[in-house]
């Protein structure tokens, strides 16, 4: 596992998805070949109980489905983390199903030029990648798998815990310097302790929800449901950490609880202690999300990504999850 002495790692965030559709092979093939050293994919289930890659359960925005009638009839609505959605999700339908479908770039300010032409992948299939990659040049990439939604998943009956673990293990992947397994829950992270000894990430998300007529930041979905009223702003307290490195041994948190900036004008904050309340208790500290784009970067960058990458480099961050891997390890190797 990398720790603080060595240079940050730089974590293609759902792979080089800047640059092509995200969680696809092609786009996690473009991100080693641009020096990432892991990719990130983001692990949901199929109907059969397949690990495939997809941001989220509902696959509305980023695959092809809306243009497959033979579909329509599973149009829906359900509640993921407390919140309705409609569209389709990747529980309804079986790997066979998911097979014949492609993905698009969800974000429309994006290049649209790759949308139909790639598979969706199983988590089988980006293993595969990487040690195709390891047989033909040597290199050795780390993969980050993230489990989203596992309450969710667990209430349907398609856990994510044990299919990841077996998938890790039957593929001898399991080497502490090349894989954290990350989520943005508590329990399952937890769980995952018991079953893997590998390094295991607790992402803090950003965001507000209203108790009692007042805002506070939003919690953990495993939290809400176990009656925990600890909230993500609580776990990146001291204590918070404190107790994440218990069963943890990184954070992962939106890149603005470190430098976070004035709404009004999007000019930069001074920094926050968490790098340092992180490093503390020794955890290491992976923020997300760095982008190219001038919507996602504030005003006292001028434009220029690399310079963000640059202060976030001098604060001391261990690793980015960038959706530019090429401009994070331009940066670092300057």
């Amino acid at each position: 596992m990398q720790n603080g002495s060595q240079k940050p790692i730089i974590i293609a965030h759902r792979g080089a998805s800047g640059y092509r559709p995200e969680h696809t092979l092609e786009a996690y093939q473009l991100a080693i070949e641009m020096g990432a050293n892991f990719i990130e994919p983001d692990l949901v289930s199929t109907k059969d109980g397949v690990l495939i890659a997809r941001h989220e359960v509902n696959i509305t925005d980023t695959t092809n489905i809306s243009d497959r009638p033979e579909f329509f009839s599973r149009y829906t609505t359900k509640i993921i983390d407390g919140k309705k959605e409609t569209g389709w999700f990747a529980d309804d339908f079986t790997l066979a199903e998911i097979k014949t479908l492609r993905a698009v770039q969800s974000l429309k300010f994006r290049d649209q030029s790759f949308d139909g032409l790639f598979e969706i992948p199983t988590f089988q299939e980006i293993i595969d990648l990487v040690q195709q990659v390891e047989t033909d040049t040597g290199k050795k990439v780390g993969i980050y798998p993230e489990t989203k939604h596992p309450t969710y998943h667990d209430s349907v009956g398609l856990s994510l815990e044990e299919p990841l673990v077996k998938l890790l293990k039957d593929n001898q992947f399991c080497d502490r310097d090349r894989l954290f397994i990350q989520s943005f829950e508590v329990s399952n992270l937890q769980k995952l302790r018991s079953l893997i000894d590998v390094p295991l990430v607790q992402l803090l998300n950003a965001g507000s929800i209203e108790r009692d007529g007042t805002l506070i930041e939003t919690q953990p979905y495993d939290f809400v449901v176990n009656g925990d009223s600890r909230t993500y702003g609580e776990l990146r307290t001291p204590t918070g950490l404190a107790d994440i490195a218990i069963y943890a041994n990184a954070i992962g948190p939106w890149k603005r609880m470190i430098v976070s900036v004035d709404e009004t004008n999007k000019i930069l904050l001074p920094p926050t202690s968490l790098i340092d309340d992180a490093h503390d208790v020794g955890l290491l500290v992976h923020p997300f999300t760095f982008r190219n784009e001038n919507a996602y970067l504030a005003t006292n960058y001028n434009g220029d990504p690399q310079l963000e990458y640059q202060q976030f480099f001098n604060l001391g961050v261990d690793g980015v999850f960038s959706d530019f891997p090429d401009i994070a390890v331009k940066t670092l190797n300057q």
